[in-house]
């Protein structure tokens, strides 16, 4: 299979696993620590409506969330990949920021969640995937 191809077979994947747990995170997060009583997390305008209701506890699991699924997506796609497994991460941690940003844009958040958000749970957190896996596959072999 030529290079190219799987890496980016290798990308997808971490996309869809990333998402996968970040969305995870997210089904639980409610169970976990509850939202304030009287707010609607099922739908986008239930969340703008309430958001003044959160407080600090409530940005811990989206903040997990996007944490982790960017990890879970740069680590494996660093992993797999043939050729420049950093920067192909960086490059699930750049996809996953777009996802980010667009959530900061969609859905008003306090300042201070938005940018502990945006500048730590994405491009570092893929850093840190491509430094795990290059641990792994250097254990591996």
């Amino acid at each position: 299979m030529k290079p190219f191809i799987r890496n980016s077979i290798a990308a997808l994947a971490g996309i869809v696993a990333g998402g996968a747990v970040n969305m995870g995170i997210i089904m639980i997060s409610g169970s976990i620590i509850p939202p304030p009583g009287g707010t609607d997390v099922t739908t986008m305008e239930g969340l703008q409506e309430s958001m003044h209701l959160f407080q600090p506890k409530h940005f811990l699991m989206p903040f997990l969330a996007h944490a982790l699924g960017t990890l879970a997506g740069a680590l494996l796609t660093a992993y797999f990949v043939v050729s420049e497994p950093k920067k192909w991460a960086i490059f699930i941690g750049c996809f996953f920021l777009l996802g980010g940003i667009s959530n900061v844009v969609m859905l008003p958040s306090p300042l201070w969640f938005n940018i502990v958000d945006i500048v730590g749970a994405y491009i570092p957190m893929a850093y840190f995937g491509a430094i795990l896996a290059a641990k792994i596959k250097h254990k591996n072999s």
